[in-house]
């Protein structure tokens, strides 16, 4: 492929942070052997001018937050192989001190729930329990509060709980902490040389930080470090070019580069395989989200963390690959808008846009309400025949005492294409998916948005 195609991706980048307050973007495509990677902007507008904040470049480093869950997925398949794990045994099995507040899930919760994101309990409790080696172990204790909000293997929801308890299971398995495991089990078998945790490892790099909006202008986002607890989930710091020899080897035949293998290929095909019906178009397999593009699959994993925000998408059948980092808040916006170039220029395909039905207004009566969840809330409206989405941040991220972020997004028009799904028709949420979903006498109980359940609550 020409890399007219790449230049064509790099002008959308461009485009879309011209409007929006994104200050710091690293893209990249690997199309075969070819690898194309650019950086465009700045890593930190907190420096006195665009001469000396450093610019990102095709080695900046990023928070590529829950894309991390893929590399913690591979390192289970690995523990599979060798004896170490059973996907579907109870996590009990090695954590005999887990206590969640549902007794069922208590005994019965598997590896398999928590990579699946069906284990039903809150899955976006974060919190700091320092840097020491008890981090995790301390975590799963405090697990014990979270509310059980779906029956156990029943509903998906996006959950990232479910993976401190995964990373706690590979250190008991391993006799290693979770960092280490992954740097023996995967990173170096990878040869992954720009891959870390830590603050302390990433300091002597070019490294961005993250940013939120305040009155429509970039600022720096604190706290940087993501706490060791959320390692598991969200914890990996690397740049675009690990990512595509990662992308390689999930690609593969589960052999490295030097030909040792790591994984059989079955294994890979298990993580490749659908599950549970997603968000609609997508479904969810062993921690990567996959969907079909005019019959092409597609697998990714997107990732978030404190003002950063970061897109990695595989399609094996085209031995393509292509990754979208972010230090702004608003990243969703332009990476949707940069996918869309990819897909188009590399595939020859586009995503079919959203068609919207007409629905009656005393059925959109039974819309509207508030949908509560632990990180935010949906008040859902009506305004002039349509359903208005207002989304309120509450925080807690890092920890629960932190506060929401200085601005909350502006309220979102929504449209439905389907019986109880939605399509949101506006930035910064445009063409987000949502389900409303039903209790088992046909009554609106659940509000799956952002990929989470929210309670009807009023």
């Amino acid at each position: 492929m020409s890399s007219s195609q790449f230049e064509h991706v790099c002008e959308t980048v461009q485009q879309e942070m011209n409007r929006l307050p994104i200050p710091g973007v690293a893209v990249g495509v690997l199309d075969g052997d070819a690898e194309h990677i650019a950086g465009f902007g700045v890593t930190n507008v907190a420096m006195n001018s665009i001469a000396t904040s450093p610019p990102v470049t095709r080695d900046t480093l990023y928070q590529i937050g829950s894309i991390t869950k893929t590399f913690l997925g591979t390192l289970v398949m690995r523990l599979v192989e060798m004896g170490k794990l059973d996907l579907h045994a109870p996590l009990k099995n090695y954590l005999p001190e887990l206590k969640l507040r549902d007794e069922n899930a208590t005994q019965h919760a598997t590896m398999f729930h928590c990579l699946t994101h069906t284990g039903g309990w809150d899955g976006d409790y974060f919190d700091d329990f320092g840097r020491g080696e008890d981090a995790l172990a301390r975590m799963v204790i405090a697990m014990e509060q979270l509310p059980q909000l779906t029956p156990l293997g029943e509903v998906w929801s996006y959950n990232n709980a479910g993976f401190y308890l995964a990373g706690r299971v590979i250190e008991i398995v391993t006799g290693k902490s979770f960092e280490a495991a992954m740097q023996e089990y995967l990173f170096e078998p990878l040869e992954l040389k720009s891959a870390y945790f830590f603050a302390e490892d990433v300091i002597t790099h070019n490294f961005v930080v993250g940013h939120e909006t305040e009155n429509k202008k970039p600022v720096v986002a604190r706290p940087w470090a993501v706490a060791r607890t959320a390692n598991p989930a969200g914890g990996i710091i690397t740049n675009i070019s690990d990512l595509f020899r990662y992308a390689r080897f999930q690609m593969g035949d589960g052999t490295t580069r030097n030909g040792s293998r790591l994984l059989a290929k079955q294994s890979l095909q298990e993580m490749h395989a659908p599950r549970f019906a997603a968000t609609d178009p997508e479904w969810v397999g062993l921690t990567w989200y996959m969907r079909e593009v005019n019959g092409v699959k597609i697998l990714r994993h997107n990732g978030g963390t404190n003002g950063q925000v970061t897109s990695f998408n595989i399609v094996p059948a085209r031995n393509l690959a292509f990754a979208i980092l972010t230090n702004g808040d608003q990243g969703n916006t332009l990476i949707n808008s940069v996918t869309r170039t990819i897909l188009e220029q590399y595939l020859g395909v586009s995503p079919k846009a959203d068609s919207s039905i007409e629905m009656p207004l005393p059925k959109l009566n039974e819309y509207a309400g508030d949908y509560d969840a632990r990180s935010d809330n949906v008040s859902v409206t009506l305004r002039d025949g349509e359903l208005i989405l207002q989304v309120t941040n509450k925080g807690g991220f890092p920890t629960p005492a932190d506060p929401p972020p200085p601005t909350q997004p502006p309220p979102v028009r929504a449209a439905f294409y389907a019986n109880d799904k939605i399509f949101l028709r506006d930035d910064p949420y445009k063409d987000t998916h949502c389900e409303f979903l039903r209790d088992e006498n046909g009554k609106i109980e659940w509000l799956r948005i952002f990929g989470r359940v929210h309670k009807k609550v009023s």
